[in-house]
């Protein structure tokens, strides 16, 4: 598929970079660009170990969901858009690979939204973000009541969506919505470095750490533990784990394949 609004390169071996180009919009979440995401994230190059998403230009990461396409909907249409973008938001959860929000400029609405199903943020110190759907008469609609919640908690989730504020990266960082801030210039180096760490350990247990943090989060404490142990002992059956613990025990790097 070509796409009109995805561009994807890789900077370094095994780091994908996807930017969303819709300038004139400053990146707004269209019905054709979820689309193009949606076929994106089913056909991730495999050699991808760690997946950077980000915005064209620098205004805005995603500065939100396109009004103009959602304002004349009804009910059904509006389900339909609210299920496009969720699912799309959903298959970039649960992608094998480590996923970071690199974020320079506004991440409002479903740029927020966006931002929270990856799972890591570094964002440059001029961004802004927030939930202000409620100022147009609707409500998040890409599954942010339900991840920002989960992720700041339900008391500075209420307080970004009841009052449709925008907050500066500071306070995101204080509530814990973001994990860095840094200048917009360091903004790609970082996110890099980020990555490199990522992938100086095994691909394996990264892979079962993300599944075991995902999959746990609604179980009961029991249970969720029960899935760790499962996990953690799955680790045993990769070679990945031998070179690990033999190259501790040898005082070296280990050389994952």
């Amino acid at each position: 598929m070509e796409y009109k609004y995805l561009e994807f390169s890789m900077p370094e071996d095994g780091i994908g970079l996807l930017t969303l180009s819709a300038p004139q919009s400053l990146n707004a979440l269209n019905s054709g660009m979820l689309r193009e995401l949606d076929d994106f994230v089913q056909h991730v190059p495999s050699e991808v170990r760690v997946l950077l998403v980000t915005g064209a230009g620098s205004k805005a990461f995603v500065a939100g969901a396109d009004i103009s396409e959602m304002q004349p909907l009804d009910e059904a249409g509006a389900l339909e858009f609210a299920r496009l973008g969720s699912s799309v938001f959903r298959k970039i959860e649960l992608l094998p690979v480590p996923v970071i929000a690199v974020m320079n400029g506004y991440a409002l609405g479903g740029g927020c939204e966006l931002a929270l199903a990856c799972d890591l943020r570094i964002t440059s110190e001029r961004s802004r973000f927030g939930q202000p759907e409620v100022g147009l008469g609707i409500i998040p609609g890409f599954s942010g009541t339900v991840r920002l919640t989960r992720i700041v908690g339900p008391a500075f989730a209420k307080e970004l969506i009841y009052t449709g504020k925008t907050i500066d990266a500071s306070e995101a960082y204080r509530m814990g919505l973001v994990n860095a801030v840094v200048p917009a210039e360091q903004l790609m180096e970082e996110a890099l470095q980020w990555a490199r760490r990522i992938m100086a350990n095994s691909r394996v247990a990264v892979s079962y750490a993300k599944r075991s943090i995902q999959e746990s989060a609604d179980l009961p404490m029991d249970d969720a533990i029960a899935l760790e142990n499962r996990y953690f002992a799955q680790c045993f059956l990769a070679e990945d784990q031998k070179e690990g613990m033999t190259a501790f025990l040898e005082k070296r790097k280990p050389r994952y394949k």
